[in-house]
């Protein structure tokens, strides 16, 4: 049988703070296969970025620390991996697209410059090979006129130009896996749309993976072909796209879906998920999402659940997951 391409076994990542210990991602578990896109899926401040920088060993230090696990690409531990190994990892075999694309593009250096970057000191071509790489990665990602854009600075693009070329600059070395944090964040839902349809028709033309980061099911449902649902630090579900929209077994699940806008729905608010996510600091005994669950009885309060297999593919950090939805 063939294994995944990434596999996160037992990830623990915290923070050591002057006020307490932050168990930002406790003990989690999952893989990505080869041209598959996993999301991970759930409410601000849950892991999931943490998730992301912890795979690329991103974490600043101090505060941060990656306290215990494994993170196997192609059959290699990085965590074991010297800094300068990690370095011939990221932006070659791993990148990473991050959240706010005018931030994390270098306002001083045109497009192209920034692209070439990781092309030069990555896969060893000249200047102007690199250059001709840009443009072409610029038209890939359909910017008008890529060989006049390579030279613009960021703040000559629009947001979506933005986003278009961070894009073009994870890809541009032809990772086997592309993390991307938040990618339609603070973009409107046309260019949205347009972005995820780049995202997904690039992947099946380069066979890339991706790990695709968002609080929006809405995304999901689009792109995905597994699901991760994140609450505080943990993975709570977990499985096939179609088991988690139609088959879903969790509480915090059916919460975040029944959260979403329908076109059709009559009812003048919303459904949300009551109570409040807790203090990462303090987190509650037992399961942690217990305090705002429908289906919370005693023993939710005391153990903190294992996940259980539902079935095949399809996990549940539920002990009631049979009684949900």
């Amino acid at each position: 049988m063939k294994k995944p391409l990434l596999e996160i076994r037992s990830l623990s990542t915290q923070f050591f703070t002057e006020d307490g210990v932050v168990r930002a991602v406790e003990n989690v578990s999952f893989e990505i296969n080869s041209g598959e896109i996993l999301s991970l899926v759930g409410e601000s401040g849950c892991g999931k970025s943490v998730t992301g920088l912890s795979i690329l060993r991103l974490i600043q230090s101090p505060p941060g620390k990656i306290v215990s696990g494994e993170i196997l690409f192609d059959g290699e531990n990085l965590l074991g991996l010297g800094e300068k190994a990690m370095e011939r990892v990221r932006g070659n075999e791993i990148s990473m697209i991050f959240q706010e694309p005018m931030t994390s593009l270098n306002p001083v250096f045109t497009i192209g410059d920034q692209i070439m970057e990781a092309i030069l000191f990555h896969q060893g071509m000249g200047k102007a090979e690199a250059r001709r790489r840009a443009i072409d990665m610029l038209d890939r990602v359909k910017i008008p006129s890529p060989e006049i854009r390579v030279d613009a600075y960021p703040h000559q693009l629009s947001g979506g130009m933005r986003q278009r070329a961070m894009i073009a600059m994870a890809l541009s070395c032809q990772p086997k896996l592309l993390i991307a944090d938040e990618p339609t964040t603070a973009l409107d839902v046309t260019i949205q749309a347009q972005v995820l349809n780049l995202l997904r028709e690039i992947q099946r033309e380069m066979g890339t993976s991706v790990m695709l980061i968002t609080h929006d099911l809405g995304v999901v449902a689009e792109v995905a072909d597994r699901v991760a649902v994140m609450y505080a630090g943990r993975i709570m579900e977990y499985g096939p796209i179609d088991a988690i929209f139609s088959q879903l077994r969790h509480p915090y699940t059916k919460g975040l879906l029944e959260s979403i806008p329908q076109l059709r729905e009559k009812k003048k608010r919303l459904d949300a998920v009551p109570g409040q996510v807790p203090d990462p600091m303090n987190l509650p005994m037992g399961c942690k999402f217990h305090p705002r669950c429908y289906l919370m009885i005693d023993e939710c309060k005391k153990v903190e659940p294992p996940l259980f297999r539902v079935n095949g593919n399809h996990f549940s950090r539920c002990i009631r997951w049979k009684d949900c939805c």
